[in-house]
This record gives C-alpha cells, sequence and structure tokens, in this order.
C-alpha cells in the first residue's frame, strides 16, 4: 500500500509512504483490538470510580443517621432517668402521707375512746368479690406501687372522713345535750324527788337539785341553747331557762342576777347568771331543774361533777 502525504502549501512537495502487509496487520491489531481494551479499562475504572464514591456517600449517610439515633436514645434515656427519680420523689412522699394518715387516723381513735378493732388504721380495708379477668395488661411495678398508693390514700380519707362524721356528731349531741356541772364548785345539799318542804316540813316533790355555792358565783350553761326566759318566777326568784336543740329545757332558779336577756344564744360553760338566794330560798344555792317534754326530770343524769370548793 502507497500512501501519498500531500502538503497545504502549493509550494510543498509531496511525500510518498509505503505500508507494507505487516504494517497493516499492527494497525489492525492496534485498531480492532487494543483500543477496545483500553476503552474498557478505562470504562471498568471509571465504574469503580463512581461505585466507590456512592458507597462513601452511603456510608457517611448512615454514619450520620447513626449518630442522629443515639442522640435521640441518650436523650430518650435522660427523660426517662428523670422521670423515674420524679416517680420515686413521689412515692416516698406519698407513703409518708399514708403514714401520716395512719398515725392521726389512729391518735383520733384513742381521743374519741373508739373501739380500735373498728377503726383499725394499722390494717387493710376490708374488701372482697369474684375474681374477674383483667381488662389491661399489667402497669410497670413503680406504676403499680403509685397506683396501689393513691387507693390506700383514697382507703383512710374515706375512714377518717367517717370519724370526722362520728367526731362531729359526738361533738354537735355534747353541745346541745345538757352535761356538765351548773356552778363554781358547790355541793349537792337537796337532791330530787320527794323530801320534807324546808319551810313547813311537808312532804313534796322536788323537781330538781339544789347545789350549795358561795354568793355571787358565776352560773355556767351546760348546753348550748337559746334563753326562753330571764327574770322573776313564782317560786324561783330570779331564774334563767334555756331551751336546748334535743328539746330540752334547763332552768337556773334562785339567783342574785342574770346576765342574760331572752332570745340570747348562749353556749355550753358560758356565765348566765350569778348564786343568790332570791325567791323562796333558805341561802345561797342554785335550783337546777331539767324539763323533758314538758315534765321534769332528774338532773342527776345530766350533772358531771368537776371538783367542789
Amino acid at each position: 500500500m502507497n500512501i501519498i502525504l500531500v502538503p497545504n502549501s502549493r509550494h510543498g512537495k509531496g511525500r510518498n509512504a509505503t505500508l507494507s502487509q505487516r504494517h497493516l496487520i499492527l494497525i489492525a491489531l492496534v485498531v480492532f483490538v487494543a483500543l477496545p481494551i483500553l476503552l474498557g479499562v478505562i470504562a471498568y475504572r471509571a465504574q469503580d470510580m463512581l461505585t466507590a464514591y456512592s458507597a462513601d456517600s452511603l456510608l457517611t449517610a448512615q454514619r450520620r443517621e447513626l449518630a442522629a439515633q443515639r442522640t435521640a436514645v441518650a436523650e430518650a434515656k435522660r427523660n426517662a432517668e428523670a422521670h423515674l427519680n420524679a416517680l420515686a420523689q413521689r412515692l416516698g412522699q406519698l407513703q409518708a402521707q399514708v403514714l401520716r394518715l395512719n398515725a392521726l387516723g389512729s391518735r383520733l381513735t384513742r381521743m374519741a375512746g373508739l373501739d380500735a378493732r373498728e377503726f383499725n388504721f394499722s390494717a387493710d380495708a376490708a374488701m372482697g368479690g369474684p375474681e374477674k379477668a383483667s381488662v389491661s395488661s399489667n402497669p410497670p411495678e413503680l406504676t403499680s406501687s403509685l397506683d396501689q398508693l393513691t387507693h390506700e390514700i383514697e382507703r383512710q380519707q374515706e375512714r377518717l372522713a367517717a370519724l370526722e362524721n362520728l367526731l362531729l356528731d359526738r361533738k354537735l349531741n355534747a353541745a346541745v345535750t345538757p352535761s356538765g356541772w351548773p356552778v363554781d364548785g358547790g355541793w349537792i345539799s337537796s337532791g330530787f324527788g320527794v323530801r320534807a318542804d324546808p319551810f313547813n316540813g311537808h312532804q313534796a316533790v322536788h323537781e330538781g337539785v339544789d347545789i350549795a355555792s358561795h354568793m355571787g358565783s358565776p352560773v355556767l350553761a351546760v348546753g348550748d341553747g337559746v334563753v326562753s326566759h330571764s327574770g322573776e318566777r313564782a317560786g324561783y326568784g330570779l331564774l334563767v331557762e334555756v331551751t336546748h336543740e334535743s328539746g330540752l329545757i334547763t332552768r337556773y332558779a334562785h339567783t342574785s342576777a342574770t346576765l342574760v336577756k331572752v332570745g340570747d344564744l348562749v353556749k355550753k360553760g358560758q356565765s348566765i347568771a350569778l348564786v343568790g338566794t332570791s325567791g323562796r330560798s333558805t341561802g345561797p344555792h342554785l335550783h337546777f331543774e331539767v324539763v323533758r317534754n314538758g315534765t321534769p326530770v332528774n338532773p342527776m343524769r345530766y350533772l358531771q361533777q368537776v371538783g367542789a370548793k
């Protein structure tokens, strides 16, 4: 094969090159064998580079995701620990509250003179009933303890409420029911019932008790009530009469002075008069009388003597 090389310039000389069969074979090998191999190697290297780049990018993304997850787990752990600490603190507070309620209930039971077996705050409240399937899964141990303590506090509060109502009823009954000692000191000089009249010696019914005391000593109401009489009454002298919510009436007679007027509200232990000898009397004393449903009754059941002078 002859190859003529013609230059571009007009004055240049052309060159003649001769390619032998060997040269043609080498060119063919280069074009059809070496060149495809080179292109394949270049493509393989390029693919390896692209794959490596993609793998690096994916690995970096996974590392970022793992770091974010580790951060979230650490935050959740801190929150859980904080919640557990708060729950443990609350559990301790509830336990202390239960102990205080138990101590208070026991003290009130003793003060009220109640049967300790009826209001036993150290024992669990009696409960029962057939077993039923649970409608929910068991809560965590700490939450279960909190729920149990909450229920225990509610039961203790119910007991204390019942005890409070009982004590309140007793207090109200004690306030409206006459009881106590109506003078400062003194002693019973004449009882209730039939006796010899001190003025004529005849047998007569004495509808109260006489309590001898010092002249001018305070006369005390033996229960809460309303003054229904204050002033002179035949045979009684200066009389104070108190009507109580229980329906009973107490009378304080032969006083030297009255300290209240009709319509006044009086409290138990309040001074309402002064000991005297007014009316049909032989000396300074208080005639104390209790009337129930219009009939005088023996006052001794309502008297509680605290001492004599």
